[in-house]
């Protein structure tokens, strides 16, 4: 008997692969791994989720209607506009399967985040990845390498894994040197922990333009992470077209509770941005001063650079054996590069330490 054959393209793409939450022999770790809060979710989301547990056999409100009017009003957007899904993942994945197939191009920077490609592959487009410019994503690269067969553009504003970003004027240049059939997708999911004052989430891109969306998510400054829940500001026209793709239930009654929950508690998340500044600083100065060359961020994470391969790979051993947990970036072809997540005061001190004996220890 013959196996069922795949579409075209699904065999070629790399399974994600999350960072480690254990360590063989630690009972306890510290997990710097995959840019999560490092104060958690807010008392009132954990309340808000709480307060449902007697309503698990119920289906959830299928259009999240609460959800996006607290969006909206902490935004200041039309609900209407907004659409939510399990995690921002699905709103870039059903973007790909909306308006790009076989035949198609979908195009993102060099360093972009995994699931671009991953969901372009698995349309049966192909993936298209420009060159950065310092560890940048470069305009001039992207519109150079865009085409009538570019369908989808994915932009992660800060990316992920490098922390840099493209200002207003940035994003608007890239959207008018694209075919206009192309749709330009602004991943914003670090947005919050932005404070340069050039910068740009997308939104007014989207109050613009007829073919850009802002995906947002409240997995990281919001805590959010384990209820999957994101979501994304579109056109009227592309919204119609995410709500025929989508799921009918794609948020869960407890996401959208402690999504709604989580906007209203603007103390929590001023004090997530708060210690965020100041530690992803002194994270930077303290890498630097050991000896070690971080590429400047405006997310919750560092991108720190390490002689070669060999260097990054001894130096998350010696990490992994102190019970402490970063990101490898080989899937990113960025092998001597390590990526540490901005963690609490006491891990962020443990973890130069660890690094600064590593650095002791090789001479």
């Amino acid at each position: 008997m013959t196996s069922p054959t795949p579409r075209p393209g699904i065999l070629k793409i790399t399974p994600y692969v999350g960072g480690d939450t254990h360590i063989e022999g630690h009972g306890r770790v510290i997990k710097l791994a995959s840019n999560e809060s490092a104060l958690g979710p807010s008392p009132k989301a954990i309340s808000a989720y709480q307060s449902i547990e007697d309503q698990l056999h119920r289906y959830p409100d299928g259009s999240a209607k609460k959800l996006r009017k607290t969006i909206g009003e902490t935004h200041g957007l039309n609900p209407e506009q907004i659409v939510c899904g399990n995690g921002s993942d699905e709103l870039l994945d059903m973007l790909a399967r909306a308006y790009a197939g076989p035949g198609d191009e979908v195009l993102y920077s060099q360093y972009g985040f995994l699931v671009y490609r991953i969901s372009a592959s698995g349309v049966g487009a192909t993936p298209i990845a420009a060159p950065e410019s310092d560890y940048r994503a470069s305009v001039d690269a992207l519109i150079g390498l865009a085409s009538e067969k570019t369908r989808v553009v994915y932009i992660a504003n800060p990316n992920n894994p490098t922390g840099t970003y493209l200002n207003e004027d940035d994003l608007m240049r890239l959207r008018r040197g694209l075919p206009d059939s192309s749709v330009l997708v602004i991943d914003a999911a670090y947005a919050e922990f932005v404070s340069n004052m050039d910068y740009s989430s997308g939104i007014e891109l989207v109050d613009r333009f007829k073919s850009v969306v802002m995906t947002r998510t409240f997995s990281k400054a919001y805590g959010l992470a384990a209820l999957r829940l994101g979501w994304a500001y579109c056109p009227p026209n592309i919204v119609d077209v995410l709500n025929r793709l989508r799921q009918p239930f794609n948020v869960t009654a407890q996401a959208q509770a402690a999504g709604s929950a989580a906007l209203t508690d603007i103390d929590h998340l001023n004090a997530a941005r708060i210690h965020n500044d100041k530690w992803c600083t002194e994270l930077r100065d303290g890498l630097d001063k050991i000896g070690f060359y971080t590429i400047p961020s405006a997310a919750n994470f560092l991108l720190t650079q390490f002689s070669s391969p060999k260097a990054a790979e001894n130096a998350n051993r010696h990490l992994r054996k102190d019970g402490i947990i970063v990101r490898e970036m080989g899937a990113y072809h960025l092998p001597n590069c390590l990526r540490i997540t901005v963690g609490k005061e006491e891990e962020n001190i443990l973890l130069l330490q660890s690094l600064s004996r590593y650095s002791t220890e090789t001479g």
